[in-house]
Order: structure tokens, then sequence, then C-alpha cells
């Protein structure tokens, strides 16, 4: 066993080059994850909410948008964004960015459905007291139903972050300095160690998912207590 090249090159398995050069290794992977979550939240939330409008004309987009996007794989993606860019932008888009795009665009089509289901299995009585009380549809969406569903929604959105976390060594294949990039680069660089290596970033990757399953288990219990009270 050669785990000696493992601690050799640990530093760049967890970030790469950096501070010298750029960023990479397991820090890209999280800031991918981080940054692709964050976005895919905001969009999936716009059009989950816009999936249960009761105007066609507002439904119809988002009905479209994630059912084709739910249908793409994810590297498919990633190729038409890293290589449709500099068609559209007219200039290349960095590969890291290129990535990042996808991932929002990806996970937002999965969290619109995480939305929507949450606020679907929410009692109707719920916005009906809150349109009883002259809030509008909207101040009842916003103020009443969406708090309690997000709640509901937490588990379901870290299911989504642990799997978005896991796909973003899908952006090794355009390039992106992300963990099994490289694990890969120090794999053709010392050509002894590729066992050790490989099992040591599925020993990364197990400890960023379970930190998070973890989290998510911690909040769930925290809001389970704080709504008995």
């Amino acid at each position: 066993m050669q785990w000696d090249v493992v601690w050799r090159n640990f530093d760049y398995l967890l970030v790469g080059s950096w501070p010298q050069g750029p960023l990479g290794g397991l820090a890209m992977s999280v800031v991918l994850a981080i940054g692709g979550i964050f976005g895919a939240f905001w969009l999936g939330l716009g059009f989950g909410l816009l999936r249960l409008s009761d105007r066609w004309w507002l439904r119809l987009p988002a009905i479209i948008y994630v059912e084709v996007i739910r249908g793409i794989p994810l590297l498919m993606l990633i190729f038409w964004f890293y290589f449709l860019a500099p068609i559209v932008l007219g200039h290349t888009l960095p590969e890291a960015e290129s990535a990042l795009v996808a991932f929002i665009v990806f996970t937002g089509a999965y969290i619109a459905e995480i939305v929507r289901a949450g606020v679907i299995a929410l009692p109707h009585g719920q916005m009906e007291a809150a349109r009883g009380t002259g809030l509008s549809k909207t101040q009842a969406m916003v103020h009443v139903i969406l708090p309690q569903a997000l709640r509901n929604m937490i588990p379901s959105f870290v299911n989504q972050f642990v799997s978005l976390t896991k796909d973003t060594s899908l952006a090794y294949i355009i390039g992106v300095s992300e963990l099994t990039r490289t694990a890969t680069q120090i794999n053709n660089r010392e050509l002894t160690a590729p066992a050790e290596l490989f099992f040591t970033i599925a020993v990364l990757y197990f400890i960023v998912c379970w930190t998070l399953t973890a989290a998510s288990r911690r909040m769930e219990r925290q809001m389970a207590r704080y709504q008995a009270r």
C-alpha cells in the first residue's frame, strides 16, 4: 500500500494549488455545491410557485422547464452550457462557471417539484383561513403557507444538496479542478497508488455528505421541539 502518496498530496486534494494558484480539490467541490444549491433554491422556489399558479400562461413555462430539465442527464446539460455559451454570449465561459450554471438549472427543476409538493401537502384550509383574515392570495402564500411548507421541505432540500455535492464530480469532464479531477491528476503523476487515492476521495465525499445529513436531522429535531411548544 502506498498511503504516503496520499499524505504527501493531501493538501492538494483539499484545496488544489491555492493560495499560490487556483482553488481546487474538495474546496472547489464544496464551493460548486453551495453555489449550486443557493442559486437552485431561488430558481426552484420561483418555478415551484409558478407551477401552482391559476394562470396557465404562468404555469405552462414552469411545467416545460421542470419536465424538460428533469428529462436531460446532468452531464449533457454541463456540455450544453460549456459549448453553447460562446455562441450565445460571444465569449467563452470559464469551466467552473459553466458547471455552476448547469448545476443551478438542473437542481432548480428538482427544487421546484419539492416546493410544489410541500405546498400541496398542507391542508387546503390553511389558505382559506389566511384569506379569511383579509390577506391577498400572494400575502397568504408568503406569510402563512410558505413558512410552514419550507420547514417540511428541509429533509428534501438536504437530500438534494447531498446529491448535488456528489454530482459536482461530473464537472471533471470539462476540466474543473474539483476533487475527482485533482485525484486523477495526482494519480497520473505518481502512477503508484490509484486505489489509495480514490478510496480517500470516496471517504472525503462521505464525510461531507454525512455531515450535511446529520445537520439536517438535528435541524428537524429542533423544529419538531419548537412546533411542539
